[in-house]
């Protein structure tokens, strides 16, 4: 693998340079106030939001717990059956939303559907968070460090990183690039964003989701998914559309495990 390197610093490096380009140009329209929102208030009582929520979360553990039981009853090896038991909880919060959305009781849907242009504007959002990212990553480390708590790799990085067959390897690509994408951004962005959102002032309505989506990640990725979870609430307000997070979320975990395949820490 390290005849890749040179290339894998190279792209990274392009793709870095592009979103400080880009983060520069959107904070001069941000001072300027030319960036409007495109997405309205969610007009939802308070009662079918709490049950909005108890209903997805309760969906996707009955997810999990299928597929782990399942996988033990057909005696799949323990580190496969971890693998296929990962994509429960997505599953089911992904099938739980699809049944929300028939609720006529919800008023609009939280998710709107994929528009002209999505792709183009989840490409540039992840362009915006990579940099952003690897920055806060550098500074949060040091403070780690210097308070003396643990900076060790996210649980599901190891994982990752154990896998010993393609097939595990390709499920586990599945649900960190799609599925887990899908149903992140389903909850904290298109639900609990989206309900704190003419709430709360809008710097609590963009940090309290953004903050409790972060600490699911552990301590070591807290501060820079804070900061991405952030960036992704704004993509969302501005293009009023989930399929631009999702995208960008997307792509940020596509590029981590290939950064992760090409060039595994040490």
């Amino acid at each position: 693998m390290k005849d890749y390197l040179p290339l894998v610093a190279a792209v990274e490096m392009t793709l870095a340079l592009a979103g400080l380009a880009l983060f520069w140009r959107f904070s001069r329209q941000l001072t300027k106030g030319s960036i409007t929102s495109g997405l309205a208030r969610w007009e939802v009582e308070p009662l079918d939001f709490g049950l909005m929520v108890w209903g997805v979360f309760a969906t996707g553990l009955v997810g999990l717990l299928v597929l782990s039981y399942g996988a033990q009853a057909l005696e799949i090896n323990p580190d496969t059956r971890l693998v296929i038991s990962s994509t429960g909880l997505p599953l089911g919060v992904i099938l739980a939303y699809a049944g929300l959305r028939r609720n006529s009781r919800l008023g609009e849907a939280a998710l709107a559907l994929p528009h002209a242009h999505f792709i183009r504007s989840g490409f540039v959002t992840f362009l915006l968070v990579l940099p952003l990212v690897s920055g806060v990553a550098f500074g949060w480390q040091a403070v780690l460090e210097l308070a003396g708590l643990p900076t060790e790799l996210q649980d599901v990085v190891e994982n990752f990183l154990d896998l010993k067959t393609p097939g595990q390897l390709a499920v586990m690509s599945i649900a960190a690039v799609v599925l887990a994408p899908v149903a992140e951004e389903l909850v904290f962005r298109g639900l609990l964003f989206r309900y704190a959102r003419g709430r709360l002032p809008h710097w609590g309505a963009l940090l309290l989701p953004a903050a409790l989506w972060a600490a699911l990640h552990g301590l070591t990725a807290f501060a820079p998914l804070l900061a991405m979870g952030v960036v992704l609430e704004l993509a969302y307000e501005r293009t009023g559309n989930l399929a631009v997070p999702i995208g960008a979320h997307a792509l940020f975990n596509l590029n981590t495990i290939l950064v992760l395949l090409l060039d595994p820490p040490k």
